[in-house]
């Protein structure tokens, strides 16, 4: 689980839109983008991103 302090600083690198934490992702609704978080660390790069249905 990321920090809600953290969480409210973080961004979608694309949309520059809020994030929010879905299990173990942070989901960009702007840009459909799922970006993962792997051991507690986000990773908010595009390529790794997975796109939303």
């Amino acid at each position: 689980m990321i920090d809600e302090a953290l969480l409210k600083l973080l961004v979608c690198p694309k949309s520059k839109a809020p994030l929010k934490q879905v299990g173990n992702e942070l989901i960009c609704e702007t840009s459909g983008l799922a970006y993962p978080i792997e051991d507690g660390i986000p990773v908010l790069l595009e390529e790794e991103a997975r796109k939303l249905d």
